[in-house]
């Protein structure tokens, strides 16, 4: 994202934070921040046993059927990303936090307050991505293949986890179950984990893999379902001043 000149440090930070945000928003569309990679897909069966792979199937079907009844999900987050390609050896980690609301179909409303305020909007038609320190809205249309093959497009009201992933688990028999998702088509991620209760298959974290190694990981809290929030809610108009900037119904690449 282009803003007015910084100086020093604090125009380094913003960077990092606006590409973990932008990291984490895009994929969740579907859309792309790096160029596709064939995914590398890995039967359940190659590596896990037939136990495994049963509690797998269970386990996945007990998270889409809880989220097939969910109409809308409102929650905190907090986001953690460790990043690889931000031009060091070593991974940079970057933190941040907020509220998420999601409403079927395709609508969903990112607040963050943490490190700094910004805001991710999209009504299924439209993302606005809204920094209020450089005073500067992008926007950008979205048409079917943003949600097609989206990572979590099932909270969005389309899509099913078998159908998309090639799924394995871990913690069979524990508390929490953490799905391991290999995308079945090209994808712009290498993988996606989903941190699960194996029972109710309530999401407690999300994490997706980068095709460079970036993870960034989504933990909610304080989760409410089916709260009918406002269609305001999705909707943005930018406040007076503000820089728009539209831009094309192109993937977007780093």
């Amino acid at each position: 994202m282009r803003r007015p000149p910084r100086c020093g440090d604090e125009s380094a930070r913003d960077g990092r934070v606006e590409r973990s945000m932008l990291r984490v928003i895009l994929f969740l569309l579907g859309a792309s921040l790096l160029p596709r990679a064939p995914a590398q897909a890995v039967s359940a069966g190659t590596t896990q046993g037939a136990e495994d792979g049963a509690c797998a199937a269970a386990v996945a079907e007990a998270v889409q059927r809880r989220y097939d009844a969910v109409r809308d999900l409102r929650a905190r987050f907090a986001q953690r990303t460790e990043s690889v390609a931000l031009g060091s050896a070593a991974a940079a980690t970057l933190e941040s936090r907020g509220e998420v609301v999601f409403a079927k179909p395709g609508r969903m409303r990112w607040s963050y307050e943490e490190p700094e305020p910004s805001l991710v909007v999209s009504d299924g038609a439209t993302v606005w991505i809204h920094d209020p320190a450089a005073r500067e809205v992008q926007e950008l249309p979205l048409g079917p293949e943003f949600l097609s093959g989206a990572a979590i497009q099932f909270l969005l009201g389309e899509g099913r986890l078998a159908d998309e992933f090639t799924i394995a688990a871990r913690g069979c028999g524990e508390s929490e179950v953490a799905l391991l998702l290999t995308p079945r088509r090209d994808a712009s991620y290498e993988r996606l984990e989903l941190r699960a209760d194996p029972a109710s298959g309530e999401i407690r974290s999300t994490a997706v893999v980068d095709v460079l190694g970036n993870r960034t990981e989504i933990a909610l809290s304080d989760v409410r379902t089916n709260t009918d929030p406002p269609a305001r809610l999705f909707r943005f108009e930018p406040p007076e001043g503000t820089r728009v900037l539209r831009l094309p119904p192109a993937r977007v690449e780093e």
